[in-house]
């Protein structure tokens, strides 16, 4: 099994997403995570997808969902040729003896502290899975009483492969 990342540029009709979706569950693919998000410009929409699959689901995946109507482009972003992202929200259960605990992790991982109540803490951190994983991993002694994970967005190196339309 190996994961790829295909990019998405499509059209910004409403239905979209769910005929995309719609492809993977007829099909039987699995979908990882998928973001969405209208691009510079209002017409498109930016989507990211993240399967896995042997070498022939996933080459047949790229095929099927370059037929849809609404997509205009589809690229596989490789890991050595693209950036990732992924935003994450974590609720940390706190009282005023852990919370320095969890501060000083999250000074390590470069996150923030978007919300502070008396007995708990909400942290962003933004960066790839493995960046993330190893954030919550850290947390192990700490109580995560909700947890937010967007999915990955990504985009090409370069300016080689910019699609215009």
């Amino acid at each position: 099994m190996h994961k790829k990342v295909l990019q998405l540029l499509v059209d910004n009709t409403s239905g979209v997403l769910s005929r995309i979706s719609g492809l993977f569950s007829r099909r039987g693919y699995n979908i990882e995570s998928i973001t969405a998000g209208v691009t510079a410009d209002p017409r498109y929409t930016r989507i990211t997808i993240v399967t896995s699959g042997d070498d022939v689901i996933l080459d047949q995946i790229k095929k099927q969902v370059a037929k849809l109507v609404d997509v205009r482009d589809i690229k596989e972003l490789k890991p050595n040729e693209s950036v990732y992202r992924e935003l994450a929200m974590i609720k940390v259960r706190t009282n005023a003896e852990q919370r320095q605990g969890v501060i000083s992790v999250v000074d390590i991982f470069r996150a923030k502290i978007v919300d502070v109540s008396k007995d708990s803490l909400i942290v962003e951190l933004t960066g790839n899975q493995d960046k993330i994983d190893a954030f919550i991993d850290l947390l192990d002694g700490y109580e995560i009483l909700e947890l937010a994970r967007t999915g990955l967005a990504g985009l090409g190196r370069g300016t080689e492969n910019v699609t215009y339309l």
